[in-house]
């Protein structure tokens, strides 16, 4: 199998449409979601229905429980916050449903798929701490799995576990050692913060045992457009060029 890994779309139609383009030209068994497909952009519906038209896999975000009614947004920062009330008024009744639906955590294949950290939506995973604890809910709950994919930082990363040691191991191509447990962000679809605004995914082959990164150049302009006629807060178009 080879399967995409994609999240934190965050309502942006452009890059989602770039990223799908791209993966259709991989070879690509399946691609699942790692959550948070709406949410600061302007295009949460049409989002959701193309997520939903390719019977992508998807598991729940903190701004899709927010925006469908499951949570309140109270840790929200006042941009967030104001996006989710206008996604809630946006969204479909279907749409709506579609998120309430997806579970926190799911297991597909041989991977293990959450959003922020096993059992909590909304923590962070961004530290070797972080990492450890994950890695012992991941033995906990999934077993024999040895490859969990994460979101929610928007950032990627790459953490590896072996013989009680957790370290970072970042690399545009990851070949995973039989003997390692790794956790793996692909980074974001819709909103990248690591300072490249390119839209970011990745393809992890089971049988070769690789995570490859891959990058999107997407129309950030017709995005940002949409983000303004929405009347959302402008901060949410300008950061789409920064990558942050």
């Amino acid at each position: 199998m080879r399967i995409a890994v994609i999240a934190d779309i965050h309502a942006n139609l452009e890059a989602l449409r770039a990223v799908l383009d791209r993966i259709a030209g991989l070879a690509i068994d399946e691609t699942v979601c790692l959550g948070d497909i709406v949410g600061y952009g302007a295009s949460p519906n049409e989002c959701v229905e193309m997520i939903r038209s390719r019977n992508i896999s998807c598991v729940l975000g903190n701004h899709d429980a927010c925006a469908s009614g499951l949570e309140e947004p109270e840790h929200f920062n006042p941009l967030a916050r104001e996006a989710v009330f206008w996604t809630r008024e946006q969204l479909t009744g279907e749409n709506r449903q579609f998120l309430r639906d997806q579970r926190r955590e799911k297991r597909v294949h041989d991977a293990f798929l959450f959003h922020g950290s096993i059992h909590d939506t909304n923590r962070y995973l961004l530290s070797r701490r972080d990492a450890l604890y994950n890695f012992e809910l991941l033995h906990g709950e999934a077993g024999a799995v040895t490859v969990g994919f994460f979101g929610h930082t928007h950032v990627r990363a790459a953490w590896t576990a072996h013989e009680g040691t957790v370290s970072s191991e970042l690399a545009p191509e990851l070949a995973l050692a039989p003997e390692k447990r790794y956790l793996i962000n692909p980074g974001s679809v819709g909103q990248p913060r690591d300072g490249d605004p390119q839209a970011s995914f990745l393809v992890y082959d089971q049988e070769a045992r690789t995570a490859v990164f891959f990058s999107v150049k997407y129309d950030i302009k017709a995005c940002q457009d949409r983000i303004v006629r929405a009347g959302l807060p402008p901060q949410l178009a300008e950061r789409l060029a920064w990558g942050r």
